[in-house]
């Protein structure tokens, strides 16, 4: 039997990065905190904190923070049907990409959240990336677009968000006069999302030939204000429809690629035991997006 005090020791550790703020979080020494991940280390032969800063779990510190965190929401699951007053919060750990977060998420979750009194910790990363956050066990479920589940867990399909290639009428006619042309590309500003956004760097070189790196970029991390830098007139890049409405239909935006738009398949990624709450989330989750997203 694991010691819960170890196993809050380690959570904490690998939450807030370090050994001090662990300490800080549960009232204790650096030195008590130090003590009993140690002491789970010798008692399992492994060694379960990389400590640098910040701190990270080794791979044997993965699987017990998986571990751990299920076994956190069963038992304040447990608790809080134990008392039935409806009093208790359950927290749960998601794992998102920032579109789907910006889109269907939160209208789908909204009513179930305040009748099943659940709240969310949500950690954003690219949609090629949250499955590493899942792996790592910082969230208990996720949407991801690798559609391998993770041993112990299933993926759902949820659907495609599609995107289009979109830029603001005065952009398309100082730079695309003839539409998205491969050497007009080289030289008009595109938008990215960050650094480990491929897609766009994906649509041009599928449609145009263009190597990533062939042409200026703009980097703006942040859904709406990468919307509202195209509709500026700033670069041009992909937006999904659930995102940009109407505004190809009204001329506020323009589609440099009539015709041709690149579709991104999301899975939900949740583990095949789940307690009944975190089962209805999942259900939630997987109708609202099949109800929003490309089934096509």
């Amino acid at each position: 039997m694991l010691d819960t005090r170890k196993g809050e020791a380690l959570l904490a550790v690998i939450d807030t990065g370090s050994f001090d703020q662990a300490a800080t979080q549960l009232h204790l020494t650096t030195s008590a905190i130090s003590q009993r991940i140690s002491a789970m280390e010798a008692e399992l032969g492994a060694p379960l904190v990389v400590r640098a800063k910040p701190c990270r779990a080794t791979r044997e510190g993965e699987q017990l923070i998986q571990y751990l965190r299920r076994a956190r929401l069963l038992e304040d699951e447990f608790m809080a049907g134990r008392t039935g007053d409806g009093g208790e919060t359950l927290t749960v750990a998601l794992a998102v990409n920032n579109d789907t977060l910006a889109t269907w998420l939160l209208p789908g979750l909204a009513n179930f959240l305040a009748a099943e009194n659940v709240v969310l910790d949500i950690t954003l990363d690219d949609q090629d990336h949250t499955y590493e956050l899942l792996s790592q066990g910082v969230a208990l479920a996720g949407v991801s677009s690798n559609p391998k589940p993770m041993r112990g867990c299933r993926a759902e399909p949820l659907g495609a968000m599609r995107y289009r290639m979109l830029a603001a009428p005065v952009f398309a006619e100082r730079w695309f006069p003839h539409g998205l042309e491969r050497q007009a590309a080289r030289q008009a500003p595109m938008m990215g999302f960050n650094r480990k956004d491929k897609l766009q760097a994906e649509f041009l070189q599928r449609e145009l030939g263009l190597p990533p790196g062939s042409y200026p970029c703009h980097y703006v991390p942040a859904t709406d204000p990468f919307m509202h830098a195209i509709e500026l007139g700033i670069g041009y890049g992909l937006l999904p429809a659930l995102q940009y409405g109407s505004r190809v239909q009204d001329g506020s935006l323009i589609d440099l690629a009539p015709g041709k738009s690149i579709d991104v398949a999301l899975f939900w990624h949740a583990w095949r035991v789940q307690s009944p709450k975190m089962e209805r989330l999942s259900e939630r989750v997987i109708a609202a997006a099949r109800a929003m997203l490309s089934q096509n």
